[in-house]
């Protein structure tokens, strides 16, 4: 159903005018933007003529304004109940005003009036276009480690060791546990806990085809409408392993990974007490081993995962903690950018987020929406204005090897330390990944 008194963003109009350049007509982009097909012939002619210079013009009633007819102290009082009651929207403030004594004898202003108008005094928040990150195809494996999926159990309470969140990896073709991690004091675990966890399992299996993974704010940028790729998500590209979000909601997704973390927890956790968490790593790994050697899985016809399928004993991609900084290929991390486009609202002065670092397009390009691109040659950002006059470049933050790479970068330099005691949780984490290192001391 096509939307009716709702302004087009500017976004919007950016889509009209590529979708008529793809050559749809008028009714075949209302249909796909829910819009009526004379906003799309407006918006479309105003491309035609002014290229996009033209979207920038401004809806509604000029010069005397969206409520313009209206007097002053009607527009006043809209404006300090909005200002009060900062969620009312314009069907609250019209049904308000109709039950105002004050008002009775006057005609007031539509519900679309009124939303022009708030929307003509920045009361309303600028929404940003809609675009995914690019990935694979979703796809039935075909081999042993084509694809793996990546999940972390809801937290559980464990006697001695508090709030504990299990990493699982599975093998979604043979059915291999490919690793299990325990974060500890925490119900979300962190970027340098996938890490960990993923370079563990890099160690003992080689590197996957594929990771499947969800939504979580540490895979995917998804406070935003257009994401731009986390850090761990660089990572695994510059590794050469494509990334892919599911697109439904378990089970109809990641049904595989779900059931194995029931099966973990009653395998390893359930009714047991741990030490430490090298503990609860070790149980963990012990019931891992019993679970792909001998442990019957119906879905494999009875038969335990390396049994049914042997050659699920390595990836045939080996790698290493000290081949890592050699393995990354940037070249990959630009070309997957160079695929992306992005859309960020500056602030009052100028500033917006991408990733996880800020850029400053300076005042004269305060509160607009910037279309943003990625120029591999230079691995720069290129900002372009709303009305398409001006173009900006910023060399692009986090791309480096040493910001792939974490914590293992500074650990793989430095061959013989002690570590304080007592053992802090990253300190922990450190042992970990060391026992994956040949020549090492701690």
């Amino acid at each position: 159903m096509a939307q009716k008194g709702h302004p087009t963003t500017f976004e919007e109009r950016i889509e009209i005018g590529e979708r008529w350049e793809a050559g749809q007509s008028d009714a075949e982009i209302a249909a796909a933007m829910l819009r009526s097909v004379w906003t799309v012939r407006k918006w479309r002619r105003k491309y035609q003529r002014s290229g996009r210079f033209g979207l920038v013009s401004h809806m509604g009633r000029p010069p005397t304004g969206a409520l313009g007819q209206y007097s002053p102290e009607m527009r006043q009082k809209i404006s300090e109940m909005r200002k009060a009651r900062p969620k009312w929207g314009p069907v609250t403030i019209r049904t308000e005003l109709e039950a105002d004594p004050g008002y009775a004898d006057q005609q007031l202003p539509s519900r679309s009036r009124i939303a022009a108008y708030l929307h003509q005094e920045d009361f309303t928040r600028k929404y940003e276009r809609h675009s995914e990150l690019p990935q694979p195809k979703a796809t039935k494996p075909e081999r042993a480690h084509e694809i793996w999926e990546v999940d972390a159990q809801g937290v559980i309470k464990i006697p001695g060791l508090g709030a504990v969140s299990i990493i699982n990896i599975k093998d979604l073709f043979s059915r291999l546990n490919v690793d299990s991690h325990a974060c500890l004091h925490t119900s979300h675990p962190n970027r340098m806990d996938y890490q960990l966890i993923l370079r563990r399992a890099f160690v003992n299996w080689g590197l996957p085809e594929q990771i499947s993974l969800d939504h979580d704010s540490v895979f995917y940028d998804n406070a935003s409408a257009s994401p731009y790729p986390t850090v761990l998500h660089l990572w695994l590209i510059a590794l050469g392993i494509a990334v892919r979000f599911i697109e439904k909601k378990p089970p109809l997704e990641h049904s595989v990974i779900e059931r194995s973390h029931q099966t973990v927890d009653q395998q390893a956790i359930a009714g047991q007490s741990f030490t430490d968490s090298l503990d609860l790593d070790q149980r963990l790994s012990e019931r891992l081993d019993f679970l792909n050697l001998r442990y019957p899985s119906l879905a494999l016809g009875g038969q335990a995962p390396l049994v049914a399928c042997p050659e699920a004993k390595h990836t045939q991609r080996p790698y290493r903690l000290e081949w890592e900084a050699e393995m990354l290929a940037m070249h990959r991390v630009d070309d997957y950018l160079d695929e992306g486009r992005w859309f960020r609202l500056t602030s009052t002065q100028g500033q917006f987020s991408l990733g996880a670092y800020r850029y400053n397009a300076g005042s004269q390009l305060s509160k607009q929406t910037l279309e943003i691109t990625f120029d591999p040659q230079t691995r720069e950002l290129v900002c372009l204005s709303e009305d398409g006059t001006q173009t900006i470049r910023f060399p692009c933050q986090g791309l480096s090897k040493a910001d792939l790479m974490g914590e293992l970068d500074p650990l793989i330099t430095l061959p013989v330390y002690q570590l304080e005691l007592p053992f802090s949780r990253t300190a922990w984490r450190e042992i970990m990944l060391s026992d994956s290192l040949t020549g090492t001391t701690l």
